[in-house]
């Protein structure tokens, strides 16, 4: 297999070092100047990463997730896959398909439903969109659990907002506690109570996952939120979680 990873993060970085392990041939892309994967060959522009590509995986963030495919479009080889990985509505879903539209590529929409870092290319999944089944056959046989709906581009988005009120709002519970455990002299006794709940590899996650990302984790629920108004469904909870993500960020979110 041949793969792009456009966005060299932590999801980035994970899924290119796995899938070199696996002895796929991957090529990134990413602005930033941070460091490159070991056997990756790293491209200057998001198109001369995808040229040849048989699997895109876009990473870049929901903020940018058009544009790069907008850039990898020119490069995109007639039956290649370009799979949005990016945590975002569904509406910016679909405008990722219709950046790719003239295209002979197929798009799918693709919801990640447990932090990378975790499982790394065995990363559960969610998948929608034309090229659904591409990125099942693609990233199955690496261990991955991949669900695929029938359904279009966005879909899957859709499905991974619902999780994220629940998944984002737990982390900012689980926050909130041991901020005030913190004050009150006793941190390590409410990390312990949460992590007999939870399991302390989750909880150290939801800690210090969330600290780290909060500035892209409230554009996420403030989607979820968004979604949930669309849907008519009350949401305290989640204005709440989107108010402790800014408070996390520093207020540049």
């Amino acid at each position: 297999m041949r793969v792009a990873i456009l966005g060299l993060g932590e999801a980035g970085q994970r899924y290119a070092t796995d899938l070199v392990a696996a002895n796929w041939q991957v090529s990134g892309f990413d602005p930033a100047p941070i460091p490159t994967p070991a056997g990756v060959r790293r491209a200057d522009s998001a198109a001369a990463a995808a040229a040849g590509a048989d699997l895109v995986v876009g990473l870049t963030g929901a903020t940018f997730a058009v544009t790069a495919a907008a850039d990898a479009a020119p490069a995109l080889a007639p039956g290649s896959c370009y799979a949005d990985f990016n945590s975002a509505a569904a509406v910016d879903k679909r405008a990722v398909a219709e950046a790719l539209a003239g295209t002979q590529a197929l798009v799918a929409d693709v919801a990640v439903l447990a932090p990378v870092p975790r499982a790394g290319a065995a990363t559960p999944l969610l998948v929608s969109g034309p090229g659904a089944a591409a990125v099942a056959g693609a990233l199955r046989p690496l261990g991955a659990p991949v669900q695929v709906l029938a359904e279009p581009v966005g879909a899957a988005a859709g499905r991974k907002l619902l999780r994220s009120v629940f998944m984002k709002g737990l982390a900012a519970v689980v926050i909130e506690a041991v901020t005030a455990g913190e004050a009150a002299g006793c941190v390590d006794w409410v990390r312990d109570q949460i992590a007999a709940e939870l399991g302390p590899a989750l909880t150290d996650r939801l800690i210090t996952g969330t600290r780290a990302h909060a500035g892209r984790r409230v554009h996420e629920v403030e989607a979820s939120r968004d979604y949930l108004a669309e849907l008519g469904t009350p949401a305290p909870i989640t204005d709440a979680t989107v108010t402790w993500l800014r408070r996390l960020a520093g207020g540049n979110a």
